[in-house]
């Protein structure tokens, strides 16, 4: 699982919706309720101004007005099917009901907020049905079905779910390599710097963690290099010239990480002996590649920051 909700959900007909309603002193109803919360009502489509240009027989003239009045009457069609649909299926069968919460319900969700709100929109109705005996059952549902699946959220009461931590850098990585998947260039250093991740379950050597930040560092080079008005070629450089720092000073502890890649003995280059300290090991490798991978979204306007938080509509 990729830890959104949203491509959990096929699991949700099975995991939440049968088992909550297989609880004692669940009401007969709740699948219908269920279905008129969660369904997308229509909404009406915005009528034009009132036409103001007439010829002597009482007809529109004005070409802009015509074709106003022609739109407004496709949409206004289109409309009232959908509205005819609509409550139709408020009033559907048990079964296709069922069906529709089971298989209808997944294409209407668009978005990973769409997914968050079904889910929160749904505590409401079971708790106006069912009270606290239900709500609280679905809140257990909801809290083992977020740790069956990993997904990135912690369930706040009454119903509220939130973006956790680990959530958070996981969608950084993805939305990472998907920026990068896309470029021939990036995507090979990218895949330079995992491959030398991988590499350590070789063996967590010196060299090769010295080889994983190096691919590290080569791959933040690389996405800031493209980055917009960046013409600079090394790290130091673009972060001088992206101009997305808040402070000075977080953008001068980017540049001392870039100079302790290149300062260090064998990370970058040869290095300064006489600035090393003590052997690197892997409580530097931890923390390092958490930092720079935290710096990502300065260097490049291909990322989404509220879509990794997972406040994106």
């Amino acid at each position: 699982m990729r830890g959104d909700l949203k491509s959990a959900w096929p699991y949700v007909w099975s995991d939440i919706w049968v088992r909550l309603y297989e609880t004692k002193g669940t009401p007969v109803e709740l699948f219908s309720e269920l279905y008129a919360a969660l369904m997308p009502k229509p909404r009406a489509p915005i009528a034009p101004p009132e036409p103001t240009i007439f010829d002597a027989d009482g007809n529109m003239v004005d070409p802009l007005e015509i074709a106003a009045a022609a739109e407004f009457l496709q949409t206004m069609t289109v409309y009232n099917a959908a509205r005819l649909d609509y409550e139709t299926a408020l009033t559907a069968e048990p079964e296709a009901v069922r069906r529709w919460l089971r298989e209808g319900l997944h294409a209407t969700l668009l978005t990973e907020q769409d997914a968050v709100r079904a889910l929160e929109k749904a505590f409401v109705t079971i708790d106006d049905i069912g009270g606290d005996p239900l709500s609280n059952r679905y809140v257990t549902l909801v809290e083992t079905f977020l740790e069956k699946y990993n997904l990135r959220y912690d369930l706040r009461r009454p119903f509220s779910l939130h973006p956790n931590l680990s959530g958070v850098f996981t969608q950084l990585i993805r939305q990472l390599k998907a920026a990068t998947s896309s470029d021939a260039h990036l995507n090979g250093i990218m895949a330079d710097f995992e491959d030398a991740f991988r590499d350590l379950k070789a063996g967590a050597t010196p060299a090769r963690i010295k080889a994983c930040m190096s691919r590290q560092a080569n791959l933040l080079e690389a996405i800031g290099q493209i980055a917009p008005n960046v013409t600079g070629k090394t790290l130091g450089l673009i972060c001088d010239q992206v101009g997305t720092w808040p402070h000075e000073k977080l953008k001068e502890s980017v540049k001392c990480m870039y100079k302790f890649a290149n300062e260090y003995p064998g990370i970058r280059h040869a290095g300064t002996p006489a600035t090393q300290l003590r052997e690197i090991d892997m409580r530097d490798l931890v923390a390092v590649s958490v930092v720079l991978t935290g710096f990502a979204p300065y260097l490049t306007d291909r990322l989404t920051p509220d879509g990794i938080y997972g406040a994106a509509a």
